[in-house]
């Protein structure tokens, strides 16, 4: 476990968590060209699943309003954006975010997730979550961590069960989706529940 950091300068100095493939990191304002490459070429794989994107969603100056943003949230403590790059070339191959994080008795987030068409099966993502559940549990020390899934979702939903994530409900019209109010399975997973999953079959570390 590394030393958490928060602050001004604690975005530029947090040490990626390095897994066998992938590497997570915060985002960077020199991303952009990468970010929106893989954004548009994935965009029909990416938007049955995601928020209408705004006309202008892919322009530098959006990128760059999304990375302050996300910078803040970090500040505040209130989130934490994650790019997943290759561990060996760099690639970008998508993102997590750890949002509505709560302290005080309910100790929880909800966590949000993309992968690149070209990257998606091929296991990038079921790593980048474990190293993100670890940041969670173990450098945030919070008690739940919360997702949500269309229906018509199995490729993420099989993804949080094989973490260890349970099924808890059904949430009618829960988020704006592709342009309309859309029906969400629930998801969690307990401190308690991932600790025991990785003791049997450890997916991920924090870089030394």
């Amino acid at each position: 476990m590394f030393r958490f950091l928060h602050g001004r300068s604690a975005w530029g100095r947090f040490p990626p968590l390095q897994g066998a493939r992938i590497i997570l990191r915060p985002p960077r304002h020199s991303d952009w060209r990468a970010w929106a490459d893989l954004r548009s070429a994935s965009r029909d794989f990416l938007t049955p699943w995601e928020p209408t994107w705004s006309h202008d969603g892919l322009t530098r100056r959006a990128f760059r309003r999304r990375v302050r943003q996300h910078h803040a949230d970090w500040r505040d403590r209130a989130g934490y954006a994650f790019f997943l790059v290759g561990r060996e070339d760099g690639r970008l191959l998508g993102g997590i975010t750890v949002s509505d994080v709560q302290r005080g008795v309910a100790q929880s987030c909800q966590l949000g997730y993309w992968v690149g068409a070209p990257y998606a099966r091929r296991g990038y993502m079921t790593e980048a979550l474990a190293l993100t559940l670890g940041f969670v549990f173990r450098d945030l020390g919070l008690h739940r961590a919360t997702a949500a899934c269309l229906p018509g979702n199995r490729a993420s939903q099989g993804l949080l069960r094989k973490l260890g994530f349970r099924e808890e409900g059904y949430a009618r019209d829960f988020l704006r989706i592709d342009g309309r109010w859309q029906d969400h399975v629930l998801f969690a997973l307990l401190a308690e529940e991932f600790e025991t999953l990785r003791t049997a079959q450890p997916l991920g570390r924090a870089a030394e």
